[in-house]
């Protein structure tokens, strides 16, 4: 199979499958749900269910494409953009993708899903000889919640400390209740600058579900952070109840003195990724 059938191929499948650890914890939470919640539950599993048979989108909303691709040193990264391109225009009618990509200066939409700087595509080297892609397709309404903090926040009173993070984490999710389709995944980013704290914060959302944070304080923070949000009652898809977000992650940068960066991003619920490796 060629490189763009791969990737017709990796843009389907993120589409339509959610991933496995996603399932595995939304029937974990509809095992010990009564109620609304319990029936909330058992018809987002089912839509991935009907999804994954008939192979169609998870969601209506396809998402912005984000990919992720770390290449050999030697790779060409202008053919792997074109084939990146070529292949989400023929996912566009193959899958089908919504038309999501809107030239922002005439509101003309793109049918095929490519523009400027659309999709998102960040390339990263490393010593393996294989190419690595990991599709991410976000949301609308998850990425509108988006968030960024400067502190000192005096409306927030939120100091340039943790007690300080956690503040501009839980007003986060406050404002957002259900917009953005919870249980969420939340990535926290602090430091750096903004462009790129908000960056690091939503590749954060390419971790798993559950995962530890091999930083043993920063293992602790995730799970305090989302030990508080469980307790806001937000519940799912905003209908109240303990489960509002099923993972925290956080990352700490470096940052210059005069500044004090959180980056907030959110995945709804189904947090569409996936990774292939190929040859090229």
């Amino acid at each position: 199979m060629d490189l763009r059938e791969s990737l017709i191929d990796l843009i389907r499948d993120c589409a339509t499958v959610i991933p496995q650890d996603i399932e595995d914890s939304l029937r974990e939470l509809s095992s010990r749900s009564e109620g609304l919640q319990k029936d909330l539950y058992a018809t987002l599993i089912e839509n991935c269910q009907i999804a994954s048979a008939e192979r169609k989108p998870i969601c209506q909303d396809t998402g912005t494409p984000i990919f992720y691709v770390d290449i050999p040193k030697s790779a060409d990264t202008i053919h792997i953009t074109d084939m990146i391109r070529s292949a989400l225009e023929a996912a566009s009618d193959i899958v089908p993708l919504r038309a999501n990509a809107v030239n922002s200066k005439d509101g003309v939409v793109n049918p095929k899903n490519t523009g400027k700087e659309f999709p998102v595509i960040y390339f990263k080297k490393w010593d393996r000889g294989i190419t690595r892609f990991t599709l991410f397709l976000n949301g609308g309404d998850s990425e509108n919640i988006t968030k960024l903090y400067s502190l000192p926040d005096t409306k927030l009173g939120a100091e340039r400390n943790l007690s300080g993070i956690k503040k501009c984490v839980l007003d986060a999710v406050n404002q957002a209740q259900g917009k953005g389709c919870p249980p969420y995944i939340v990535g926290v980013c602090v430091g750096g600058l903004t462009d790129i704290v908000l960056s690091k914060s939503k590749k954060l959302l390419l971790r798993k579900v559950g995962s530890t944070n091999p930083d043993i304080e920063l293992n602790d923070i995730e799970r305090e952070l989302l030990s508080s949000i469980n307790l806001l009652g937000i519940g799912p898809l905003g209908f109240g109840g303990k489960d509002t977000a099923l993972s925290v992650f956080i990352e700490f940068l470096h940052r210059a003195p005069a500044s004090y960066f959180v980056g907030i991003s959110f995945s709804c619920w189904a947090c569409r990724r996936k990774s292939i490796e190929v040859m090229i």
